[in-house]
C-alpha cells in the first residue's frame, strides 16, 4: 500500500516497502545472509523467524549479551576485532554452561550505513563462528548509536548444563588462563596508568580479542560442580556462585594467575590499579569453576589435554561471603568491587 505524506502544501508518494528494500533489506542480503550449512536449519535468514531442529536428547542453552559503544568498547575499535568480540562474549556464556554452540542471532543499531565497516565486522564475527560451528540464523538492524546484541543458542545433553548453584562446602575454586589484562588495558587507554608499548599490545589484545573457553566448558561438563565466566570481575562473578550455592569462599591473592605484563605493573607504580584489575577487572572471559577435591587429577589432565592453565585459587566454605588472603597470610580488609552497570 502506498501512503501519501503531506509536507507543507506539497504532497508526495511514499512506499515504505520500496524504501526499505533499497536500504535495510539489501544491507541484510549483502552482509548477513548466507545459505545455511547446518542441516538442522530449516529456515534461516530471510523470514520472520528462523526454524531449527534440536539434536535429539539435548536441551537448548540460550544467552544474550549487548555491547554498547562507549560502555563496552571504545569508539574507533577495529571492526574486525569488534566482530570477534561480539560473538566471543556470548560463546563464553555457553562455555560456562558446558554447552556446544550451534546458532546465533545478531541485532545491531548503526549510526550510518558503512559497507566497509560492516564487511570487516562480519569477517571477525564469521571467522570465530566458523571455528566453533556457529551459524548466523537471523537478527535485526536499525539506525542509532552503535549497539550490538547477540542471542546465542547452544545444546547440552539433557540435565548436564553446569549451573552456578552446585558448589559444595570443601570444593576447590579454579580459574582458567590469566586475569586482569583487559581491565589493565582499559586503565591504560583511559590514561589512568602508563604501560610500555609491548605490555599495552598484549593486554589490548586480551581486551579486544578475548578467547571463549568453549573447549574447557565441554570438558568440565561432568567434572565441575558450578561455573561461570569472568565478565565483570572475579570478586563479583565468584560471589554469584556463592549466592546461588548458599556458601562462602576464601581465595589466595598469590594464587591468582596473571600475565607477565600485569605482574610488572604489580611491581611498579601502578600496583594498586593492577591489583584491582586482577581481583575485580572485567572482560577477561575466563572460566571460574568449582570442583570436588577428588577431581584434582581430572582437572590437571584437562589442563594438559587442552593446553590451558587452570589455577586452583581457593576453597568453598560454609561461612558466607568472599574473603581474599594476602601474601602475608592476612585477609585483605576490603575486597575490590567488580563492575556493575547501575552501581
Amino acid at each position: 500500500m502506498t501512503r501519501t505524506l503531506r509536507i507543507g502544501a506539497r504532497r508526495r508518494s511514499y512506499n515504505p516497502r520500496v524504501t526499505r528494500a533499497r536500504s535495510e533489506f539489501e544491507l541484510i542480503d549483502r552482509h548477513f545472509a548466507r545459505a545455511p550449512r547446518d542441516a538442522a536449519i530449516r529456515v534461516g535468514i530471510g523470514d520472520d523467524a528462523a526454524v531449527v531442529t534440536p539434536t535429539p536428547g539435548t536441551e537448548f542453552v540460550l544467552s544474550v549479551d549487548m555491547l554498547v559503544e562507549g560502555r563496552h568498547f571504545f569508539r574507533g575499535t577495529d571492526p574486525r576485532r569488534l566482530g570477534h568480540k561480539t560473538l566471543a562474549v556470548n560463546l563464553s556464556d555457553l562455555a560456562a554452561m558446558g554447552a556446544t554452540p550451534r546458532f546465533a542471532l545478531l541485532a545491531g543499531a548503526l549510526p550510518e550505513r558503512d559497507d566497509a565497516w560492516l564487511e570487516a565486522f562480519m569477517r571477525g564475527f564469521r571467522a570465530l563462528g566458523e571455528r566453533f560451528g556457529v551459524e548466523l540464523i537471523g537478527g535485526d538492524t536499525t539506525r542509532g548509536p552503535r549497539n550490538l546484541c547477540v542471542t546465542i543458542i547452544g545444546e547440552a545433553p539433557a540435565g548436564t548444563a553446569i549451573l552456578r548453584s552446585g558448589a559444595r562446602i570443601g570444593d576447590d575454586v579454579y580459574v582458567s588462563g590469566t586475569l586482569g589484562d583487559a581491565a589493565l588495558a582499559v586503565a591504560a587507554l583511559q590514561g589512568s596508568i602508563t604501560l610500555p608499548d609491548v605490555d599495552l599490545a598484549v593486554v589490548r589484545d586480551r581486551l579486544e580479542c578475548p578467547e571463549p573457553r568453549v573447549e574447557l566448558g565441554l570438558h568440565l561438563r561432568c567434572v565441575a560442580t558450578a561455573a561461570l565466566d569472568v565478565s565483570d570481575g572475579l570478586t563479583g562473578d565468584l560471589q554469584h556462585i556463592l549466592d546461588r550455592s548458599g556458601a562462602g569462599a576464601t581465595i589466595e591473592l598469590c594464587a591468582l594467575p596473571r600475565s607477565e605484563a600485569l605482574q610488572r605493573s604489580l611491581e611498579g607504580d601502578a600496583h594498586d590499579v593492577a591489583q584491582a584489575c586482577l581481583l575485580a577487572g572485567g572482560d577477561d572471559y575466563e572460566l571460574c569453576f568449582t570442583a570436588s577435591r577428588e577431581r584434582r587429577d581430572d582437572i590437571d589432565a584437562i589442563a594438559n589435554d587442552i593446553a590451558l592453565p587452570l589455577a586452583r585459587i581457593g576453597v568453598i566454605e560454609q561461612a558466607p561471603g568472599l574473603r581474599v588472603r594476602g601474601p602475608e597470610g592476612d585477609l585483605l580488609p576490603s575486597v575490590p568491587h567488580a563492575f556493575d552497570h547501575f552501581a
